[in-house]
């Protein structure tokens, strides 16, 4: 993989095998309605002391102020000026205030990205405050936040059945949009911007769903790293976590760099590694 270090280590890959061991009692003791303190603590425990500033001026986040089905609400993170050469986005870090495990993802962002927008599907387990923090590259953080109203979204019952699940696990979709589907005041100035969307095959099992059979809890196992690759030049690479879907879709933007070719590694927390390569031109494409 990339070797990008996790900035969510501390709160979700080590915090998701104690959630598989004691999910049920975790899930009783999570507040249905967002606490006004936990913003803090949670800031503190994922950027210490670092001063976050409001983000309104770079990026917008839209969510579901209440969400049709708490196991898969979209996000969708709109940046409000292109990558430039001395200014530009590094990382967006999506948090789920009350979430068991409140980071969802962090999202690396490539110097061939050109802009900074991003579309995910995510797991709200109780009423609470989504936030993106975007991480200039001076190291300055700057946060939007939406409030949401779902809940029991992480321990909310896979879709697929377990044979179906496992059949088609790993197995991925690329699809290119020939113009942005939405308008920002960033996107006008950058005539060669493409559009394009990963779906990945994986259950994301959070550790808190119950298995309607045995009744015992499903272990936790998801996709852990996505790297999304524009020949040998990296686009975008996502450290996920339990919040993420079940079937986890990432849609970005990219410029051309002369590649042929999108090229995409994923890995989940069984060590299992996928990999899939498209035809830049030939895949499918979408007005």
């Amino acid at each position: 993989m990339s070797g990008f270090n996790p900035l969510n280590a501390k709160i979700t890959r080590r915090r998701v095998a104690s959630l598989a061991l004691g999910a049920g009692a975790l899930l009783a003791a999570r507040p249905v309605f967002a606490a006004e303190d936990t913003w803090p603590d949670l800031k503190e425990e994922i950027f210490g002391d670092q001063p976050i500033l409001d983000g309104t001026d770079w990026v917008q986040l839209e969510a579901p102020y209440r969400a049709h089905d708490a196991a898969v609400v979209p996000i969708d993170i709109a940046a409000l000026r292109p990558q430039e050469k001395d200014r530009f986005i590094k990382t967006i870090t999506l948090v789920i205030d009350e979430n068991p495990a409140p980071v969802a993802a962090v999202f690396h962002l490539g110097k061939s990205i050109g802009l900074a927008s991003l579309s995910t599907r995510v797991r709200v387990n109780a009423y609470s405050h989504v936030r993106a923090i975007a991480e200039a590259n001076d190291g300055q953080l700057y946060m939007v936040s939406r409030f949401v109203k779902a809940s029991g979204g992480c321990s909310a019952p896979a879709t697929k059945d377990p044979d179906e699940a496992l059949a088609s696990m790993g197995k991925m979709k690329l699809r290119q949009f020939s113009a942005p589907a939405s308008a920002t005041a960033a996107k006008p100035a950058i005539s060669e911007l493409r559009e394009a969307q990963i779906m990945i095959r994986h259950p994301n099992h959070s550790g808190l769903q119950m298995d309607q059979l045995t009744r015992y809890f499903v272990p936790a196992h998801y996709v852990s790293d996505i790297e999304v690759r524009q020949g040998d030049e990296v686009i975008l690479a996502v450290e996920g976590a339990i919040s993420l879907s079940e079937d986890p879709s990432i849609r970005f933007h990219y410029l051309p760099n002369g590649s042929s070719q999108i090229n995409v590694v994923i890995e989940d927390t069984e060590d299992q590694i996928f990999t899939k390569s498209w035809d830049i031109e030939s895949a499918q494409s979408e007005s």
